[in-house]
């Protein structure tokens, strides 16, 4: 394949992924006498947290996305280009990509998560996953076309069927969509749908475990489930889905739920680049990483955020898969990175954890600070004010807080489009809206 970028004498290190993680790293890099690079599939950053409410049509997609090019603007040392990544092949130190070969020193695979369906291909094929901005405007499209198939649809049972609402996994996505979905019913469907029957509208949350929100305290997973019930929420714990064919959900202990409408929340796992050894892949389809980043067996491979494992006797599962340890790794690894070039000791990465909160709906939210936690509005507040300040760009927080300030004084969500129909292949006909 032909090569992209012919080497120079400066030392080159290629970032794939421009995720949380993979922008930091290279922000770091600003103006130092070395040579960045940056791959990514869009040519944009999501910022995944905020996913949920482009598929309930709380926020138009662009106000949760950044362009990339934007981000590095004026940084003279970083090269970006839009790209597939085919394999690394680390016996030539290069990775195929779909415009060519680019030659690293130090390559950095900071690819993120995806979907996780645990080998249930059936599932996979029927159910909607949300991990990126063309799967939640999917989504959007799904839930709005299936509202709109519901008016006009041949007999009880199929509009049935396109009214109930199944989002598997109880970790703060599924909690979240759940709650989308609950005021969505509550406060848009009585108005829009004026001929509907809102009972008939049934939304169901299912996890595995126990308990909701697994990760985070007691008291928060408790308050969440009393949230998600006030709103009318079915919460189904330690049960799992055993298939779903698009129209019908059965669950391990033969339970099954009628629903056009399955949102899979329930795991992820990580995105691994051809051409690495499967024995550094360890459990979440993960990178095995020491404590700089480094992918065992290599000497200039590194991964960092939710594709890499970190095993330590603190997290034995790796770190958890969220911003702020992303963040926090593409920084160390950035330092760590130049002290190596410079041929200077490394420091070991330690994760300063934050904590951890979820939203249920409005004026509901659960936080865990260390040893302080606290639910109800104040955590809705500081939910919301933590996130307008993770965003990137400006214009993102001014159009997702006024569009927060509109919905919280008008009860409406803005964004219920259909701009592109989303055909599912199910059984029955697919909803259409021409």
């Amino acid at each position: 394949m032909e090569q992209h970028f012919p080497k120079g004498n400066k030392t080159r290190i290629v970032i794939v992924g421009g995720g949380f993680g993979g922008i930091e790293l290279a922000k770091k890099l600003r103006d130092k006498e070395i040579e960045v690079i940056m791959v990514d599939k869009h040519n944009y950053h999501t910022f995944q947290p905020l996913l949920y409410q482009v598929a309930t049509g709380g926020l138009e997609a662009d106000s949760i996305a950044f362009p990339l090019r934007k981000i590095f603007k004026g940084q003279k040392n970083l090269t970006f280009r839009v790209a597939e990544v085919n394999a690394v092949q680390p016996l030539n130190n290069c990775i195929q990509t779909s415009i060519g070969s680019i030659d690293y020193d130090h390559l950095v695979i900071a690819t993120g998560s995806t979907s996780n369906f645990f080998g249930q291909d059936q599932i996979q094929e029927n159910a909607m996953p949300m991990k990126s901005i063309p799967e939640a405007l999917n989504l959007r499209s799904l839930i709005l076309q299936n509202l709109e198939a519901a008016q006009i649809a041949p007999d009880p049972e199929r509009a049935n069927e396109l009214l109930t609402f199944v989002v598997v996994g109880g970790g703060p996505t599924g909690v979240e969509t759940a709650g989308a979905i609950a005021e969505l019913k509550k406060h848009v469907l009585k108005s829009d749908y004026p001929e509907l029957d809102i009972d008939k509208v049934l939304i169901y949350l299912i996890e595995g475990s126990p308990r909701l929100l697994g990760a985070m305290s007691p008291q928060a997973s408790k308050k969440a489930h009393l949230f998600l019930t006030e709103l009318g929420v079915k919460i189904m714990t330690e049960a799992r889905v055993q298939s779903f064919d698009g129209n019908m959900l059965s669950l391990g202990d033969g339970q099954q739920i009628a629903s056009a409408n399955v949102i899979w929340s329930a795991g992820v796992k990580g995105v691994v680049l051809d051409g690495l050894n499967p024995e550094d892949v360890v459990r979440g389809n993960r990178l095995k990483v020491n404590e700089v980043n480094r992918v065992d067996g290599y000497e200039n491979i590194y991964a960092i955020g939710d594709v890499a494992a970190m095993i330590t006797e603190e997290f034995p599962n790796g770190h958890p898969g969220v911003a702020p340890a992303a963040i926090q790794q593409g920084r160390q690894l950035a330092e760590n990175l130049l002290n190596i070039i410079e041929h200077k000791p490394t420091s070991n990465f330690k994760y300063k954890d934050k904590g951890a909160m979820a939203t249920v709906g409005r004026n509901r939210a659960v936080v865990d600070l260390h040893n302080i936690r606290f639910q109800g509005v104040f955590a809705w507040f500081t939910w919301m004010f933590v996130h307008l300040m993770t965003l990137v760009g400006f214009r993102n927080k001014l159009v997702v807080f006024v569009n927060w300030v509109w919905s919280y004084f008008s009860y409406d969500r803005g964004t219920r489009l259909i701009i592109r129909p989303y055909h599912k292949k199910v059984p029955h006909e697919p909803a259409k809206v021409d």
